[in-house]
């Protein structure tokens, strides 16, 4: 499938919850079928729950286009009901963040997003594991998980992407060290445990938390797991990483360990709640993999985040 107008049948999964959600539906729907994407069912959904009933009756239904309207945790859930199918996912950035759509540029105005599912092209991304539940973008544990936690859907209504720096200093303010061992099942490095760490992050993809970057070389499509820690620290160096964010070269920081894998196991001390895609949903002891190749995706023309190259991994 070329573009989207070559699909048998599309359906539509708007997460209305979401901060855009609910105003753009109507508006999205008559843009892509006037686009001539063969959309064949329409569904608005308000909560997880019954996103994931959605997803599963929709890919039954045997539509072989999905276009998911929503956050990045959103997102992230369809993506690990069509992982390993021949079912293309179709993304309508609608949420706060929407790293996902930044790192395969896609629009995040409605009327851009909406070309790039009726014109755009097919590319196939990885998919992270974590304890088996599915994340596209970073998981993490320490002042990330403390930043979902204080990020309320009436915060992010509210303020939009700058809720994030709200919600960041008011974790940041309640946060406590930890302990983490990591470990590597395919014996590619040793061991490592660290002390008083504000954060262990693994990523999937290239962007996370409205915009920071992973690493200056993460990628969607590469095959492999970033991973970063960082120490905790007086908060004048904190404010030095923070500042370096956006580009990923906080990790040539001294108090930021990084590394690439394809497999980690972290325990900490205590345990901690993981955040995925802005979602808390499992806990330390983890086990993150990566599945290769696992989605096909519509991005734009013009991106050069993936390719489609077909060589998937089945679940690890």
């Amino acid at each position: 499938m070329k573009v989207a107008r070559d699909a048998r049948s599309a359906a539509v999964v708007i997460n209305a919850g979401s901060r855009r959600g609910a105003a753009v539906h109507g508006p999205a729907v008559d843009r892509m079928q006037k686009a001539g994407v063969p959309i064949s069912s329409v569904h608005q959904v308000v909560s997880g729950a019954e996103l994931a009933e959605t997803l599963d009756r929709v890919v039954d239904d045997g539509h072989d286009l999905i276009v998911v309207g929503g956050g990045d945790g959103t997102v992230s859930c369809a993506a690990g009901r069509v992982a390993g199918t021949d079912v293309t996912l179709a993304v309508l950035p609608l949420g706060t963040a929407n790293d996902l759509a930044r790192t395969l540029e896609i629009p995040n105005d409605l009327a851009g997003a909406c070309s790039a599912v009726a014109d755009g092209k097919v590319v196939d991304i990885d998919l992270g594991r974590a304890n088996g539940r599915p994340f596209l973008n970073v998981a993490s544990v320490g002042l990330s998980a403390g930043v979902t936690q204080a990020l309320s859907p009436a915060l992010k209504k509210r303020m939009g992407p700058l809720a994030y720096g709200v919600a960041t200093l008011r974790a940041y303010g309640r946060h406590r060290p930890f302990r983490a061992r990591l470990e590597f099942p395919e014996g590619d490095r040793e061991p490592l445990e660290l002390d008083n760490l504000l954060q262990v992050a693994v990523g999937n993809g290239r962007h996370y938390g409205g915009g920071s970057m992973v690493s200056p070389t993460a990628g969607i499509d590469d095959h492999t797991l970033d991973i970063y820690a960082i120490e905790a620290a007086p908060p004048w160096e904190h404010l030095k990483i923070a500042r370096m964010l956006k580009d990923g070269s906080f990790i040539n920081n001294d108090r930021v360990h990084h590394l690439t894998t394809r497999s980690v196991r972290v325990a900490t001390e205590p345990s901690l709640p993981v955040n995925l895609d802005g979602e808390l949903a499992t806990a330390t002891p983890t086990d993150f993999t990566i599945q290769r190749n696992a989605v096909h995706i519509l991005v734009p023309q013009s991106s050069t985040s993936a390719l489609l190259d077909g060589r998937r991994a089945p679940q690890e």
